[in-house]
């Protein structure tokens, strides 16, 4: 029997809603966020956590899995720009962004426009010169603090909640449309246990996480700040989000 394959981006945040699946046979992969909707696309995975700005709309090929989500509550505290001045003062400015972080990205340009009437000069490269940087998973959590020479730091979860009153919705848990009924099914109750697990698991860890230089606590006290269910605050901020992609230039 040829197993069930899903795509995970490799980021702490997706960790929980992958916890289980292994035990079940379902095979994980570890992909770039832009890779994953390729790859479910094309037929390699039968399913994976996309970027929102993905399900924009929808390819036909895939349909979302009762709901699952990453979104943030308020703060993202794994998004995060560095600034060598404040947001207000940054037109014309470079900002580094990473190539594997679209909704974190368009994130950022929504902000960056249309709460702070900014218009930056040029996304760039971080091999780039460059008057700020955008931190996206591992890098957002280990660089998380004020750097002597990025003196303002913006996490853009907190950013978009305090301009809104709503969470932040960065990837949708997705199968593929034509995924036998069994198959969704077991992917579901692999996610709904997952999640149920998965902090189990954590307390078992007894030093830090090298990748993000966190702690088991500190780990928890991220994920706790994460919603991974869309309810009708994430649905609002997904529609609100989409309105806003629409009027940027060229969103």
């Amino acid at each position: 029997m040829t197993p069930i394959k899903v795509g995970r981006t490799p980021y702490l945040s997706s960790e929980p809603l992958y916890f289980d699946m292994p035990k079940r046979g379902i095979e994980v992969r570890e992909l770039p966020p832009r890779e994953l909707p390729i790859a479910i696309s094309e037929g390699h995975l039968q399913g994976g956590l996309i970027p929102l700005v993905d399900c924009f709309p929808l390819a036909e090929s895939m349909r979302t899995v009762a709901g699952f989500c990453v979104a943030t509550i308020s703060r993202a505290m794994s998004v995060n720009l560095s600034a060598i001045r404040p947001l207000k003062d940054m037109t014309g400015a470079r900002i580094a962004v990473p190539n594997d972080a679209p909704t974190a990205v368009k994130l950022l340009q929504v902000l960056l426009t249309l709460k702070y009437g900014v218009e930056p000069g040029a996304l760039v490269s971080s091999q780039d010169l460059h008057d700020g940087i955008l931190f996206v998973g591992s890098q957002g959590l280990r660089y998380r603090r004020v750097a002597r020479e990025f003196p303002h730091q913006y996490d853009l979860g907190e950013e978009w909640y305090s301009w809104t009153g709503l969470p932040f919705v960065f990837a949708r848990f997705v199968v593929r449309s034509d995924l036998s009924t069994e198959n969704a099914k077991l992917i579901e109750d692999s996610l709904y246990t997952s999640l149920q697990d998965w902090a189990d698991g954590l307390y078992r860890i007894s030093g830090p996480a090298d990748n993000v230089l966190m702690h088991p606590q500190d780990i928890l006290r991220y994920i706790q700040g994460i919603r991974y269910f869309t309810g009708v605050p994430e649905e609002k901020s997904m529609a609100l989000f989409g309105e806003y992609l629409g009027q940027l230039v060229g969103g």
